[in-house]
Order: structure tokens, then C-alpha cells, then sequence
């Protein structure tokens, strides 16, 4: 197997995933504010609620003015996901309870890496090959990735609210691959969404490899990272 210049990766649900559950998450922190809702109910609301937002891409914003977009759109995401089980009303303060919410995600704790990340970067970046992320996530991906040991292995982390393209607009890919001074067919992207990595990657002329994750552990896998 020929050795690439640059592997992409996509971050959730890829390189790590939710310990638990969304639902289980907001549930926890709900009930810090009295606030009593089914966790398995507000999981299937997030899900329904993230898969119809528009995509976290916002062209021609200012720089300066991302985090607070990025903050809006997740905090509609979540006001939806409460009205949908019928606890928006139960709250006395929603906002304070968001401020908590969005920066639990931003930190470690929500989080677990999967078996195969440290050990296949590891492997690559000995190899010689640069390694990047690409993903749809917010700002707070930089938090995080420090926050699980895996920022170091990463020359590059291209977010979808910077760029103002999402997965699986090529336009995201090749501000990517820019980075590297790096041609499509020298890359390869790895990512665990059908669509939005191996589609995009492939239609943004990268090699790009699917990674399928059973939805129902975050402990086992179908498929691991490709060997070299």
C-alpha cells in the first residue's frame, strides 16, 4: 500500500465518541438545574434535531464573530431537543443552563477515545506522515483534542465554521489540503459517516476510507484504520 503524503481524519465518532450518550449527557445536567427528562426521549430528540439543522458553516462571517454563532446553533439544537420531549418549559433559566451544558462538552469528561486512535497515530506519524483533522465540529475541537492527548499528533485541524463549508463540500477538503501543500490524490481521509467523509473525501478527490463504528459501544469496531 502506497504511503501518503498527508491522512485526514475526522474527529467524532472517528477518532472519539460520546461516553454514554447525548441524552444521558443532557439529562445529567438538566437535573442539576431541576429540570427531570427521559434520557433515552432526548437522546432520539437530539438526533432528529442535529440531522436537520442546516450545516455549522457560516461564509463570510468574521472570524471574531464564529464562537458566537457556533453557540447559537448548538443552543437551538438544544431548545428544540427539550420542546420535542416537553421540558423547554421546565426550566426557570435556560441560558445559565446551556452556559453549562456547551462547556461540558468543550473538556474531556463527555468524551472516550477509541481503542485504535493512539496506537494507529502513533504508527503513521512514525512513518513520517503528516496527520490533520477534518471535521464539522466547533472551535471547542481544539479543547477537547488537547484535552484527550491528541492534539500533538495534529499539524492541522480545519473546522467546518472557519472555512464556511461543511463536510461534504469539497471546499472544506481543499482548504485542508492546502495547509499541507498537499494534492487530493496524496491524501487519504478517514471518517466514520458514509456521506459526509467517504463521499466528500472521494469527491473532493481524496482516497477516502469509511470507518464504521457500531452506534450501540463506543468499545467495539467493525473496521479499523488502514494499516501501514
Amino acid at each position: 500500500m502506497e504511503q501518503p503524503k498527508v491522512i485526514f481524519l475526522d474527529a467524532v465518532g472517528t477518532l472519539f465518541g460520546v461516553d454514554g450518550s447525548v441524552g444521558q449527557a443532557y439529562a445529567t445536567i438538566a437535573d442539576r438545574f431541576n429540570v427531570a427528562a427521559d434520557p433515552v426521549a432526548l437522546n432520539e430528540a437530539f438526533f432528529k434535531q442535529f440531522g436537520d439543522a442546516e450545516a455549522m458553516a457560516f461564509p463570510g462571517a468574521e472570524t471574531t464573530q464564529i464562537p458566537a454563532l457556533e453557540y447559537g446553533w448548538w443552543q437551538a439544537i438544544a431548545e428544540k431537543t427539550f420542546a420535542d420531549v416537553g421540558a423547554f418549559d421546565a426550566f426557570d433559566d435556560f441560558e445559565a443552563f446551556f452556559a453549562d451544558l456547551y462547556a461540558y462538552f468543550a473538556g474531556a469528561e463527555p468524551w472516550v477515545v477509541y481503542p485504535d486512535a493512539y496506537h494507529s497515530l502513533e504508527r503513521w506519524k512514525a512513518k513520517g506522515i503528516e496527520l490533520g483533522v477534518i471535521s464539522n465540529f466547533d472551535s471547542r475541537l481544539f479543547t477537547v483534542l488537547d484535552s484527550l492527548a491528541l492534539a500533538d499528533f495534529f499539524a492541522t485541524v480545519t473546522i467546518s465554521s472557519e472555512v464556511g463549508a461543511a463536510k461534504p463540500d469539497p471546499k472544506i477538503f481543499a482548504a485542508a489540503l492546502a495547509k499541507h501543500d498537499c494534492d487530493p490524490a496524496d491524501a487519504w481521509h478517514v471518517g466514520d459517516s458514509y456521506g459526509d467523509d467517504f463521499e466528500g473525501g472521494k469527491g473532493a478527490g481524496l482516497r477516502a476510507i469509511w470507518l464504521q463504528r457500531p452506534a450501540e459501544t463506543i468499545t467495539k469496531y467493525s473496521d479499523q484504520p488502514p494499516q501501514l
